[in-house]
């Protein structure tokens, strides 16, 4: 077996010895010493509004006591099937403060997967959204017999099985006319092991697995952000990600631990248009997020054409050249210099502003980022600081520091965490983020977690000396040609997404085959745009991506992309699917991982005939 030392990132764990007992104290803590300092802003018809941290806090206690009054005891599981925003928070700190445990449920899981996530779990009650959510919980009712309220943010109500918020605030004030003090004598009872969220990952394969997450590992992961100094009271998050997954819950608990205030919009179509207006210092998002906006300024860019596109294109090279003799230490000569202050001025303060202007670093997880992608938007003065987890270790496990990271990797292990290489290079962690184990699952738990203590992650990976971390990619999607050589498919598949600034999804297959294949999807909204300049306006995707044009610009960016391989890792043959993949279709996740067993169960015939 293959071993490595333990690189310890930071020697000082002192911070561990004053963290709060649990995330509802936390939330106590910071309402008690920021009572006047904004909290939240969310968007109310078309302006934002304002709550501070005492509001936030008031609302909390009513909804906290309201759980108490429906009979929520120590762990007992909430479920909250929702898309982002404020009453998502609300929900999920309440139930901190009850003591009971969140269950999270991505608004797009379908109504079995929703049944299925909240009977394993055995929730009490439900937090749904809407009269969409609602149906999946009505007419799978017979499957949920410990589910005893539902209460919903925008749905309709029966007074009876299914309640409004303000509903639930009022039978908590009416408890709290008996019970005063109840909720904060709760938090303080909350020991730091014991169940705070049960998340249930959304897997490649199978049946999702509930991820049982202490209050520690919580409250450690803001607590380790903070003591890096990296997030400020002074900052602004804007909050768009799913609160379903890990990520988002990192991003509130670094909130609680550090107290900036967070704008909070969970609709997609709506991130640059809310960029704008919000003008945020920071922001969590998947690399989709980035090959999307790289991808569309790049192609406004090229419609403009001329000197505009000229000028576009000689400004990143200004900009990647400074970029890369800062980098290695080298002296700047003074005409590139004035040549970069000139292109600062007329381009990259233009893309800047695309984002409100004031980011300080954008925080990249939940999947790999392209190392060229990430140097394109360095160049224009947009850092985009790239991190690495798990839901089974809180999510937060690796990030990159805005005073020191480096490009292709996922930095180092947070503090008081350790990191090692098992066998085949398979990155080990340990420390308060591990999970306690998978919920009715102890023969899965016990091939991820070791007796030791260490969370194998199923990821192979390379440390340099500083513990820095670079990912290969998942073990289990590495595979071998016929001719012995191994292949890593996700980093050919970032390598396109970089080179075409049309592309959605990019697969490569060739296991066990003499050569590599891919199949392609292209964005639907990037390819609007084509449509539009190709004289193609208002055809259906299926044409678009069908046409002869398409084909031959699509297999331009292949060839590009070749030439950036070794020999046995090009692309011999590839196909353009006449749809983009979707969660619907069952071969995306709902936090939008390819499950590429289901993409290739899909497409077997026509994999196969690229080797007939």
């Amino acid at each position: 077996m293959q071993r490595r030392s333990v690189m310890a990132v930071n020697t000082d764990t002192s911070f561990l010895e004053n963290l709060a007992p649990n995330v509802a104290v936390q939330f106590l803590d910071r309402v008690a010493s920021s009572p006047n300092s904004e909290a939240y802003r969310y968007p109310k018809g078309s302006d934002w509004e304002s709550v501070t941290w005492a509001q936030t806090g008031e609302m909390v206690e009513r909804l906290a006591a309201g759980l108490l009054s429906l009979g929520i005891e120590p762990e007992q599981r909430v479920g909250i099937a929702s898309g982002t925003r404020y009453e998502w928070i609300l929900a999920d700190l309440a139930i901190m403060c009850a003591s009971g445990a969140t269950t999270t449920v991505y608004p797009s899981t379908n109504g079995e997967d929703t049944a299925y996530i909240l009977s394993d779990s055995e929730c009490r009650v439900v937090f749904a959204e809407d009269d969409e959510q609602l149906a999946k919980l009505t007419s799978h009712k017979a499957e949920l017999p410990h589910l005893l309220k539902v209460v919903t943010f925008d749905g309709a109500t029966d007074g009876d099985w299914v309640i409004g918020l303000e509903d639930l605030a009022k039978l908590g004030d009416a408890f709290l006319e008996s019970h005063p003090g109840v909720v904060a004598e709760t938090s303080r009872a909350i020991g730091p092991d014991q169940l705070a969220t049960l998340i249930y990952t959304s897997g490649t394969t199978g049946r999702p697995k509930g991820v049982r997450l202490r209050h520690k590992s919580w409250v450690y992961e803001g607590a380790a952000i903070q003591v890096q100094d990296i997030l400020h009271e002074d900052d602004l998050q804007f909050l768009w990600l799913p609160m379903a997954h890990s990520f988002g819950k990192v991003l509130l608990s670094s909130q609680l631990a550090c107290g900036f205030a967070t704008a909070i919009d969970g609709r997609v179509d709506k991130i640059v248009e809310n960029l704008g207006v919000v003008k945020p210092t920071f922001m969590g998002a998947a690399p989709r997020i980035f090959e999307k906006a790289h991808g569309r300024i790049v192609t406004m860019q090229a419609a403009e054409g001329g000197a505009k596109e000229k000028l576009f294109k000689q400004a990143f090279k200004v900009g990647l050249e400074v970029d890369r003799l800062t980098r290695e230490g080298k002296s700047i000569p003074l005409g590139l210099k004035l040549q970069h202050g000139l292109f600062d001025k007329l381009v990259f303060s233009k893309v800047r502003d695309r984002f409100g202007g004031r980011v300080r670093f954008f925080i990249s997880g939940a999947a790999a980022l392209n190392q060229e992608i990430a140097e394109w938007f360095h160049a224009a003065g947009i850092v985009i600081l790239e991190g690495y987890g798990l839901t089974e270790c809180s999510a937060g496990g690796f990030v990159n520091h805005p005073d020191d990271y480096k490009f292709g990797t996922v930095g180092p292990a947070l503090p008081g965490s350790e990191v090692k290489l098992g066998e085949g290079d398979e990155i080990l962690i340990k420390g308060p983020h591990v999970m306690d184990g998978y919920h009715n699952l102890p023969e899965e738990t016990a091939k991820t977690l070791t007796e030791d203590g260490w969370l194998r992650t199923g990821d192979k990976g390379s440390l340099d000396a500083d513990g820095f971390l670079t990912i290969t990619g998942r073990i289990k999607d590495l595979f071998k040609t016929s001719g012995g050589k191994y292949i890593a498919p996700s980093a050919i598949e970032s390598k396109f997404k970089a080179v075409c600034p049309y592309a959605s999804q990019f697969m490569v297959f060739g296991n066990d085959r003499n050569f590599c294949v891919a199949l392609v999807t292209l964005d639907p909204d990037a390819m609007d745009g084509w449509a539009a300049e190709n004289g193609m306006a208002g055809a259906s995707y299926t044409d678009i991506v069908r046409s002869d044009k398409v084909k031959e610009m699509v297999g331009g960016y292949v060839d590009e992309l070749n030439s950036r391989l070794n020999r046995w890792e090009t692309i011999k043959k590839w196909e353009l699917l006449d749809h983009d993949l979707t969660i619907e279709s069952g071969e995306l996740t709902p936090s939008m991982k390819v499950k590429r067993n289901v993409v290739e169960d899909n497409h077997k015939k026509l994999i196969d005939a690229f080797y007939s």
